[in-house]
């Protein structure tokens, strides 16, 4: 071959290469799509993904189907979905943990930002303070105020150690200089049936299964951490409306494919993600388990996760928490 037709080849290549993937975008799906939950049935995130692949299979002929990989936080999962081929048939349903695993589990956790493809924000949820009506204490500064006199004979629960229950606990401590005990329990469920029982004071949690017992007075509900009011709970106001300035914890779900998946093939999901998430059965299924659904675009989630990365980095160093891989 002639250098001339070499250096032709060459810059060929490219348009070569756009053509293929355009063409398999638009074959795109042609079997059956895997989305991976990084944590066991029955949570949260395991309803997001169940309720998105039922949405996705009304918009596509393929099947889509569910695949549960707990271990290492949502680690596991995660990394599993980092290593897959990069044809869009093996997803990531992610929570807000993968700005945390770095810094929890760095041996085991991809790179939040290097080794996927951001596809879609799926739906975000707040978290709510909730109290015990024996505790005394009306408001959300009137807590702070009790915390600051007990101390560590105020017990938090939590949804396990390193969650955002559990973290949002750490980031309130730190930035109003409280410090409680922290009880972890192994789910939001047994952490809020502990709180009906009265076997601990005060809980961050969704509040979709709280907001039952805030109606019949079991639990009092003091703030949420988003940026406004939840419009399920109007009378109860935001840790910044409370008087701590930048505040902020959302839980989050978001969709990713394994880094270099091609880009037509990453916007045609996205746009099927953005369809799904507006039909009316998806929004009432979301807003039935606590979550908005949102269906924002890559950029969305790319400045969402850096934006947390140094908060949690901070947080989990000030800490000094550390979990065994």
């Amino acid at each position: 071959m002639t250098t001339l037709a070499r250096s032709v080849a060459a810059l060929a290549l490219p348009f070569a290469l756009v053509a293929a993937h355009a063409q398999e975008a638009q074959d795109f799906p042609s079997r059956t799509i895997k989305l991976v939950v990084p944590a066991s049935p029955g949570g949260p995130i395991d309803a997001v993904a169940r309720i998105l692949a039922d949405g996705l299979k009304t918009v596509w002929p393929s099947p889509v189907v569910v695949e549960n990989r707990a271990g290492a936080g949502t680690s596991t999962g995660a990394a599993f979905v980092a290593a897959a081929p990069a044809d869009g048939y093996t997803l990531l349903v992610m929570p807000d943990s993968i700005t945390v695993n770095p810094y929890l589990y760095p041996n085991v956790n991809p790179d939040p930002l290097k080794s996927f493809e951001p596809i879609a924000l799926i739906a975000t949820a707040t978290q709510l303070l909730v109290v015990r009506p024996g505790l005394g204490v009306g408001g959300f500064n009137q807590f702070l105020d009790y915390a600051r006199h007990k101390g560590t004979d105020v017990n938090m629960a939590s949804a396990g150690t390193a969650t955002l229950s559990h973290l949002t606990e750490v980031l309130l401590e730190q930035r109003t200089g409280i410090a409680t005990t922290h009880i972890p329990f192994k789910g939001a469920a047994p952490a809020l049936t502990a709180m009906l029982g009265a076997h601990v004071d005060a809980m961050w949690v969704m509040p979709a299964p709280a907001v039952p017992h805030l109606r019949s007075g079991r639990l009092l509900g003091l703030a949420v951490t988003s940026a406004a009011r939840d419009p399920n709970l109007p009378d109860v106001p935001t840790v910044e409306e409370s008087g701590i300035a930048d505040f902020r914890v959302d839980n989050w779900q978001g969709l990713f494919a394994p880094a270099e998946t091609p880009k037509p093939i990453v916007d045609k999901i996205g746009r099927a993600v953005i369809d799904v998430v507006k039909t009316p059965e998806v929004k009432s299924r979301m807003a039935a388990i606590g979550f908005e659904p949102r269906g924002d675009g890559p950029d969305t989630v790319v400045e969402i996760i850096r934006t947390s990365l140094p908060k949690w980095a901070d947080v989990i160093r000030r800490s000094g928490l550390k979990l065994a891989e």
